[in-house]
């Protein structure tokens, strides 16, 4: 693989889409950088998040009493904490991802129309630049959006999945 190529490649993508275009990917490489941030977390240290709560409520003598339902509920509150930090966050940028986008179509447009003013025609091939920088920014926003937006919903769910598993798990004796 020519990586000098790729570079050159993302260059021009990006010299072709303005400054806006840059704002974009840099929300989706935070936004993606997130997402793989969570399922390293379920992968790797939500279990144990879980089991350091089961390991309390199993070693907890009195599980009747109305003190013991308020512990039950802090240690699932706990996991419940762990499991969806920057899930908010995540799909505050995926909703951003496509308002970036919209500006990126706005600066074109008006670079479309600075271009009409100084030549005082509609030439096509003087306006393709402006053109340019008003769809590339549009696509690249929903392209972002719409990959972040599946992955967000599935962690969502795989947060509320895992704090459920570990409600049930956590059983509450009848006095």
């Amino acid at each position: 693989m020519d990586f000098q190529a790729v570079y050159s490649g993302l260059q021009e993508f990006l010299e072709r889409g303005g400054p806006v275009l840059v704002v974009i990917m840099i929300t989706t490489f935070i936004m993606w950088a997130f997402m793989l941030e969570r399922f390293a977390y379920f992968f790797f240290a939500q279990k144990g998040d879980a089991d350091r709560a089961l390991r309390e409520w199993a070693a907890r003598a009195d599980k009747q009493s109305w003190y013991a339902h308020a512990i039950r509920d802090q240690l699932i509150s706990e996991v419940k904490a762990s499991a969806d930090q920057n899930v908010e966050l995540i799909k505050t940028l995926v909703a951003v991802a496509p308002l970036f986008g919209l500006l990126g179509t706005v600066t074109g447009m008006v670079s479309v129309f600075d271009v009409m003013s100084i030549s005082g025609s509609s030439d096509a091939q003087a306006m393709s630049a402006g053109v340019s920088r008003a769809t590339i920014p549009t696509m690249a926003g929903m392209v972002a959006s719409l990959s972040g937006l599946i992955l967000a919903n599935y962690i969502e769910r795989m947060a509320k999945r895992r704090t459920a598993v570990l409600a049930s798990d956590l059983e509450i004796e009848e006095g």
